[in-house]
Parts: C-alpha cells; structure tokens; sequence
C-alpha cells in the first residue's frame, strides 16, 4: 500500500513557534519504512523512532509547509517523492495521512483526496469544532471514499481489554476520563478511551471547572453521565486515566502507551483493507462536539447541548 504524507515534518502549536520535527509525523514515517539513525541524528529535531514496523505498507510521498524539514524526513525514512503541494501528495496513492501539525486544521487536507476517491486519514483532532467536523464527514460520505479519523487512544491494548471486561462490571452508568492539556485538542484522547470502551450517544456537557482546569460532565442519552478532568499544562502532569463505576464493580486503567502509533496506524490500515469502520466519521463528529459543547459551557456557565451547536 502506498501512502501519501501530509504535514508531516514540523510541528507549531497555537502560537508557539514552529519546530523542526513532528512526533506524529515521524513515528508514522518510521512506522512504516524504518529509519536511518545517521540521518536522524544530523540535525536538532523531534524525531519519534517507532520500535515496530508494519509491513505491505510504505510511504512513498511526503509534503511539509517547510520543505527542507520534509526533504530531512524524506532522508531519515527513505521516502523517494518530496511534494511541493498536499494535493501532489495525495495523488497516485492508496491512502494519504493528513498529521497532526499543531494547527487543528489539518483536515482541510482532506477534501482533494477525498473528492478524487483516495482513502484518507486524519489524525486527531478532527476540527477544533463541530461544524467544521461534519463538513469533512458529509464530503466524505457523499463521495463514498474511506475516510477515518480518531485518537490513538482507541486503540491501545489495555483500553481494548476494559471494553472485554465490562461483563465483570454490570452496566456502567459512571466513568470518568482524564488527561492534560487543552480541552478539544487534548480532551480528545481522553474522550475516545470513553468512546472505545462505553460507545456514545453524547447529548449535552456542562464545565464546572475554570480556565485550564476543566471539569466537564457529559451526559449521554441512555442515562450515563462520564467526567472530564483536562487540566492546561502549566497546572497538570500529562498522562491519561479511565475510571468505569459499575453496579457489579469498579475498574481504572492508566494505559500503556507502548508503541502507541502502530495500534493506531494497524488500526488505519486494517480499514482500509476491509472497508470495516471501527470509528464510525458521524462518532468522531460527536466526540468533537462533545468537548466544544463543554468549552462553550465553561464561557457560557451553563449546560449546552450538542444539538445546539449545529443550528
């Protein structure tokens, strides 16, 4: 499978200054075609070695606003096609990857490929919030291509084992999710371990917490209420934590993050491949409007619903 690359080589975060390198963008490089350590240790940037390969699966393109950072990575992986566009590098491909480039907008990418019928993939966060969310996802069903968008977090092993082992918990009508950082761009993750273990059917979120500290409960439709503790950096530690509350008993899992990004990017592949949707485009939708509902919340300092935030 051929991949396409897109923003993959720097990384600036609202309105930090831009740097050389990409977490994301890298371990997906490495993932796929391996790394060369002489290349990577050239120069001073974020460079994510992925420990395990995936195989029958390569990048062949990569497209970076700064091409000299992309033209490094293209060196470091092994990757024969630098682009000078992000449509270039959608093209002649059987999947284009649109990274996490610290915008929140990186899923603008996504409209050429899917309206010339390449399956994409966005990383998270889908859109910074909900409408801009359902306007990739209309595009993409209206077209019929492949269109995949989700957290890492889904996916890891010990979040996949707390979804087998509800049975052992009777229903759960009580979870809480946290993480650091900010509430949509961040939140997310915490979000999606939720998702992936309890599905959704999110209706409203109202924030009780203050600016950075954000605690937000979720209500969903079949009577389960699920807490958001997402804590800006200056005042939390990062990491992630689940807490289910069942009536027949409790579980938390702090997830190991160990090869993160190859759960997920098997996960993208394995989609590809069968054309069976693990996340559904209308629940990653929802999960966005879920942590904008509960960022709207917090300035409103009342409870909104998601409904509202598409009329």
């Amino acid at each position: 499978m051929r991949i396409g690359l897109i923003s993959a080589a720097t990384y600036r975060y609202r309105k930090e200054p831009r740097r050389p390198g990409s977490h994301h963008g890298t371990a997906f490089a490495s993932t796929f075609n391996g790394f060369d350590e002489t290349e990577v240790r050239k120069y001073d940037w974020t460079f994510v070695r992925s420990r395990k390969r995936i195989e029958g699966a390569r990048v062949v393109k990569v497209w970076d606003q700064e091409r000299v950072w992309a033209q490094r990575l293209a060196a470091a992986c092994d990757i024969p096609t630098v682009c000078r566009t992000p449509e270039e590098c959608a093209a002649g491909v059987d999947l284009a990857i649109l990274v996490d480039d610290g915008s929140g907008e990186h899923s603008r990418y996504a409209i050429h490929p899917l309206r010339n019928g390449v399956p994409t993939f966005c990383d998270k966060p889908l859109a910074m919030n909900a409408r801009a969310a359902r306007a990739v996802a209309d595009v993409a069903r209206e077209t019929g291509t492949p269109f995949m968008s989700a957290s890492s977090l889904r996916f890891v092993p010990d979040v996949l084992r707390l979804k087998a082992q509800l049975p052992e918990l009777g229903p759960v009508y009580l979870a809480q999710a946290v993480c650091a950082n900010e509430l949509i761009y961040y939140g997310i993750h915490a979000l999606s371990m939720v998702y992936a273990v309890l599905g959704g059917g999110a209706v409203s979120a109202v924030n009780v917490g203050q600016p950075g500290l954000n605690v937000v409960r979720v209500r969903f439709a079949d009577h389960r209420d699920v807490v958001l503790m997402v804590g800006e950096r200056q005042w939390m530690r990062s990491g992630y934590q689940i807490s289910l509350f069942g009536k027949q008993g409790w579980r938390t899992v702090k997830p190991d993050l160990t090869d993160l990004y190859w759960h997920l990017l098997k996960a993208v592949l394995d989609y590809v491949r069968t054309g069976e949707e693990s996340v559904p485009i209308e629940e990653e939708v929802e999960v966005i409007a879920a942590l904008e509902a509960g960022k709207r919340s917090l300035a409103r300092q009342e409870e909104v619903t998601l409904e509202s935030l598409f009329s």
